[in-house]
């Protein structure tokens, strides 16, 4: 059973003190392993953390020894009722470099109030002053957090690491995700508009346009998946870029499938028409956006290839 705060011991509080600096300490020391290839700027900063956390602990130790010995008895975080919890590192890892900063300073506001009513149970005059230094060290580190975005960080190192998220955005969600949008929006032009002039009904052109969605997202969603672990090439997880890309897939084509949900057939095709054009122009501004390729030679390159793909559907449909 999990104790209440009021009811530890001050020997327990220590304990529980030492702990807690060196769970943070390596949660630091993950985040600076992880983030020094992409942001070695806040790697760094988390490496200075992790190594006062280290001192915090030390100074805690020797105090404990001081006063009750060698042995220091195992108490963690989550044996005590209400005390600081704190998520996987790769939860947190995996949301991102802003959500990482967020976090550690988070974990220093928590670990402050920790010291400062833990100061106010102590009766060695030694042990409060020593819990009232670490709550103020705290109270630095929170400041140290919440200014990694800030003056903490260099303008240069802002910039490059500004530049590494915007890479890695790109490479595990834009890419996927365009990739994705292009073949839906696309491949599915001929078979929905094949079978809307085919049968010059709105209803077989929506369930051949929904068939051709999703059975194009769940093979480019797989086939994203499956096509590297990211390991090398730094493209991230393989299930979140193919769900990415599965999901774009399916919304590139369903786009201008709904439409057809307009029972006269005219109308519908004339406002899927509508919809293609949108679903054109939006992913040639990604690529301008992302890609960096010219907002003119994209949308040439991108329309030219729909509206090939538009035309074969129409003529197939209509011989």
């Amino acid at each position: 059973m999990a104790k209440n705060f009021k009811d530890l011991s001050e020997a327990e509080i220590l304990a529980l003190a030492i702990s807690n600096e060196e769970t943070d300490g390596r949660i630091y020391a993950d985040f600076a392993a992880r983030l020094k290839d992409n942001y070695p700027a806040t790697a760094q900063v988390f490496k200075e953390m992790e190594a006062e956390e280290d001192t915090h602990r030390r100074r805690l130790i020797d105090e404990f020894q001081r006063r009750f010995g060698d042995h220091i008895p195992l108490i963690r975080r989550e044996d005590v009722k209400g005390f600081i919890s704190r998520k996987p590192v790769w939860l947190i890892q995996s949301l991102g470099i802003n959500t990482v900063r967020r976090y550690a300073e988070s974990m220093e506001a928590e670990t402050q109030h920790f010291y400062e009513r833990a100061a106010e149970r102590a009766s060695d005059a030694s042990t409060r002053k020593l819990l009232g230094d670490l709550a103020e060290a705290e109270r630095g580190h929170v400041v140290i957090a919440d200014e990694l975005e800030k003056e903490h960080l260099t303008r240069a190192a802002k910039a490059q690491e500004d530049k590494a998220r915007r890479r890695l955005f790109v490479l595990q969600i834009v890419q996927p995700g365009l990739s994705g949008l292009m073949d839906g929006s696309v491949s599915t032009l001929a078979p929905v508009f094949a079978a809307a002039f085919a049968t010059r009904s709105s209803h077989a052109a929506l369930l051949v346009g929904l068939a051709a969605s999703l059975g194009a997202g769940i093979s480019m969603g797989f086939a994203e998946a499956l096509s590297d672990d990211g390991s090398l090439t730094g493209r991230g997880k393989p299930l979140v870029r193919g769900f990415v890309c599965g999901l774009m897939t399916t919304a590139g084509g369903i786009g201008h499938s709904l439409p057809y949900l307009i029972p006269n057939f005219r109308t519908a095709t004339a406002v899927a028409v509508s919809v293609v054009a949108i679903e054109l122009l939006l992913i040639s501004w990604i690529r301008n956006r992302y890609m960096d390729t010219p907002f003119l030679r994209a949308a040439f390159q991108v329309i030219v290839g729909g509206v090939c793909v538009f035309l074969v559907g129409i003529l197939i449909g209509s011989s």
